[in-house]
C-alpha cells in the first residue's frame, strides 16, 4: 500500500509519478475533493510536465463523479489557477510540482476566491479518504454515486487573467524597457507572451518553450546556478533588467540591468511602498503589509516610513494568507519571492509583483540597481541549508550558545529567532527533509559572515 503521507505535504500534494501515485490516486483526489470542500462546480488546470494533462483529467472525472461540474483550464500558471478560483468563484485544483525534477508533480488546492488548502484546512481529511478507498494491493475504489454525475467543460480564462493584473498596475506612460525573461520552459512561456502583449517592453525570451523534461535549467530561480543564463544575457542584450519564473510561475525573481540579483526582500520593500501608497489614496489611514520573518529588517523598516503597519509571520502561502484576511493587509511579501496582493484575492502572483516592478522602473529614467538601492540596507546571507539528523538537539545547541548574550532576544514563532543590537538569525526545520536552514542579517557584511560562520559550526557539529 502506497503511504499518502509521503506525498501529502503541509500545503499541497507532491511525489513521483507514477512511483508514488497516478492517475488512480488523482482520480481519488479529485472525489475527496468535492467530498470536503462540498463542492457543487470547481476548476482544474495544469502545467506543462508531460503528466500533468492525464492526471488533472483523471482528477476532473474524480470529482465529476462525485456530482460536481468541472470547469478545465488547461495549460496555466498556479496564480492564472487562483485567478479562475477568484473570479469563477469556484474551489480549484492546480497540477504542478512548480520547481521539482521533471519525474514529480503534485496539486495544489484552494476553496472558492483562492482561500488556501492545507493541513488542518481540510488537506488532511482528503488524504484520509483517499486512504480508505486505497487496498492494500495499491488498487483504488472511488464509492459510486449513481445518477449524480456532474459535466467537464473547457473555458480559456488566459486573456482574462492578463486584463485583471494590468487593470491593476498602470504601464501605460511608463519609458520604453528591454526586459529579458528567463521562463526555464515553465509557464512563464505561456502567460508572459499575452501579459505583456501591447506594453512599452523590448522583450527578449529565454526557455519559453512549455517542456516538463526542463532541458536548459531546472526551473527554480531559488537556486543561483538556474540564474546564471539569464545574468548573462541580461548584460550581453544591455537590458533594463531580467525577470526569472519558476517552474509554475508563481513566483518571480529579478536581475538588475548588472546582471545582479535582487533580494526578494528589496522587491517585497519596493511593491509595498506602491501598494500602500494605493491605499492610502482610497482613503486608508495606515495599511497593513504582511512580511515573514526571514524577510529583511528593511522590510518593516520601509512600511512604517511610508505610513503602513507591518505584521510578522511564520514562513508558507498558508500563515500568510491567514494574516492578510485577519489584518485586511493589502499586501505581503515572503523572502522566498512569493508575493500576496489583497486584489488577487490575497494569493500569490509573481507577474504582478513583476508588472510592479517595471511600472516602478519604467515611471523614472534611473537604473533597476539606483531605484532598489534604498530597499537594500543590510548584509544578508540568504538561506543555507544543512543536512541535520538531529534538528531539535542542534537547534537547542544554537540556543544555548546565543540565548543569554546580552542585549539579545528569543522568539520561536517559527523555529528559532535571535536577534541582537546588529544582528538576527533564524534558524528552522525543513517540514520535509532533514535539513536544518539557516538565514542571518547584520548592519555590516562582517558581522553577517561571523556569525553565519559560528552558527553554522554548531549546526553542523
Amino acid at each position: 500500500m502506497r503511504d499518502l503521507k509521503q506525498i501529502v505535504k503541509a500545503y499541497d500534494v507532491r511525489g513521483v509519478v507514477p512511483d508514488q501515485w497516478d492517475e488512480d490516486l488523482a482520480r481519488a483526489f479529485g472525489a475527496a475533493f468535492v467530498e470536503v470542500t462540498e463542492a457543487t462546480s470547481i476548476v482544474v488546470g495544469h502545467d506543462m510536465r508531460p503528466s500533468s494533462p492525464g492526471l488533472a483529467r483523471a482528477f476532473a472525472e474524480g470529482a465529476a463523479g462525485c456530482g460536481a461540474d468541472v470547469v478545465e483550464i488547461g495549460l496555466c500558471s498556479t496564480d492564472q489557477l487562483y485567478f479562475a478560483s477568484g473570479k469563477l468563484d469556484l474551489p480549484g485544483a492546480m497540477f504542478t510540482a512548480s520547481h521539482n525534477p521533471a519525474q514529480y508533480n503534485g496539486i495544489k488546492l484552494c476553496r472558492s476566491g483562492a482561500a488556501p488548502v492545507g493541513q488542518g484546512t481540510g488537506l488532511d481529511r482528503i488524504r484520509e479518504l483517499v486512504e480508505g478507498w486505497t487496498a492494500a494491493d495499491g488498487t483504488v475504489a472511488v464509492p459510486l454515486h449513481p445518477g449524480e454525475s456532474g459535466t467537464i467543460s473547457r473555458q480559456d480564462l488566459l486573456q482574462a487573467y492578463a486584463d485583471h493584473l494590468l487593470g491593476l498596475v498602470d504601464l501605460g506612460s511608463v519609458r520604453r524597457l528591454k526586459v529579458v525573461v528567463d521562463a526555464g520552459n515553465g509557464m512563464g512561456g505561456h502567460t508572459v507572451p499575452t501579459v505583456f502583449d501591447g506594453l512599452p517592453i523590448d522583450l527578449v525570451p529565454m526557455y519559453f518553450e512549455l517542456d516538463g523534461t526542463f532541458p536548459n535549467h531546472e526551473a527554480n530561480p531559488l537556486d543561483p546556478r538556474n540564474l546564471v543564463d539569464l545574468q548573462a544575457r541580461v548584460k550581453e542584450t544591455g537590458a533594463d533588467i531580467g525577470l526569472a519564473f519558476d517552474g509554475d510561475a508563481d513566483r518571480c525573481f529579478v536581475v538588475d540591468e548588472r546582471g545582479e540579483p535582487v533580494s526578494p526582500s528589496a522587491i517585497t520593500a519596493l511593491v509595498a511602498v506602491r501598494e500602500l501608497a494605493r491605499a492610502r489614496a482610497g482613503g486608508e489611514q495606515q495599511p497593513t503589509v504582511i512580511h515573514n520573518l526571514i524577510t529583511s529588517w528593511t522590510v518593516p523598516e520601509v512600511v512604517r516610513e511610508h505610513g503602513g503597519t507591518p505584521v510578522r509571520t511564520r514562513v508558507g502561502h498558508s500563515f500568510i494568507k491567514q494574516e492578510m484576511a485577519r489584518t485586511d493587509a493589502v499586501f505581503g511579501g515572503e523572502h522566498s519571492a512569493h508575493y500576496y496582493f489583497r486584489d488577487f484575492w490575497r494569493a500569490d502572483t509573481g507577474m504582478l509583483a513583476a508588472l510592479h516592478v517595471l511600472a516602478a522602473l519604467g515611471e523614472q529614467q534611473g537604473t533597476l540597481s539606483a531605484l532598489v538601492a534604498e530597499y537594500e540596507r543590510y548584509a544578508a546571507s540568504g538561506e543555507i541549508n544543512s543536512t541535520v539528523q538531529d534538528q531539535a538537539g542542534r537547534t537547542a545547541a544554537v540556543r544555548a550558545a546565543y540565548a543569554d548574550l546580552p542585549g539579545t532576544t528569543v522568539d520561536e514563532l517559527d523555529g528559532l529567532t535571535v536577534s541582537g543590537a546588529d544582528w538576527w538569525f533564524n534558524l528552522r526545520p525543513s517540514n520535509t527533509e532533514p535539513l536544518l536552514r539557516l538565514n542571518v542579517e547584520a548592519r555590516s557584511a562582517t558581522t553577517m559572515e561571523k556569525l553565519r560562520d559560528e552558527v553554522l559550526a554548531l549546526v553542523r557539529g
